[in-house]
């Protein structure tokens, strides 16, 4: 089902008014949740719907974060957002992340571990196996 075009993932989301302070600048805590979402677009686009997992008491839950923050996006801005896999073991795994402008300026760079989890009892699990082949497939 998947695709090696799949292993770097692009999504754009627009800078709407609430992702922005008072000067009309993104609050840097917000680039985390465009990750995010771009993460769980990247998912969909592989097959792997997250309400599925859930069903199973499986979950994905972020371990770490290192973020750099380069340029500010501004209100309304269009930004593109590439995903990938660096690092894949049995129950994590390390997605690298920019965050890019229209116009190609560099303006976020992430590193996020995510773990798998059994979601009853909070504890890391082997990340199932169709899950797997489909990220093994993109990295």
């Amino acid at each position: 089902m998947s695709d090696k075009k799949l292993a770097v993932f692009e999504h754009q989301i627009r800078v709407y008014y609430e992702d922005t302070d008072a000067g009309g600048i993104v609050y840097y805590a917000n680039y985390l949740k465009f990750l995010e979402r771009a993460r769980t677009e990247w998912l969909r686009a592989l097959g792997i719907e997250q309400d599925g997992l859930l069903e199973r008491s499986i979950g994905f839950v972020v371990k770490r974060v290192e973020m750099d923050n380069h340029a500010p996006a501004r209100f309304n801005e269009l930004l593109s957002i590439q995903s990938e896999i660096v690092e894949l073991k049995r129950a994590s795994l390390v997605f690298k992340q920019t965050i890019t402008s229209s116009s190609g300026q560099h303006l976020v760079s992430a590193l996020v571990r995510v773990a798998c989890v059994e979601l009853q009892r909070m504890k890391p699990v082997a990340i199932p196996e169709f899950i797997l082949e489909e990220f093994s497939s993109v990295v």
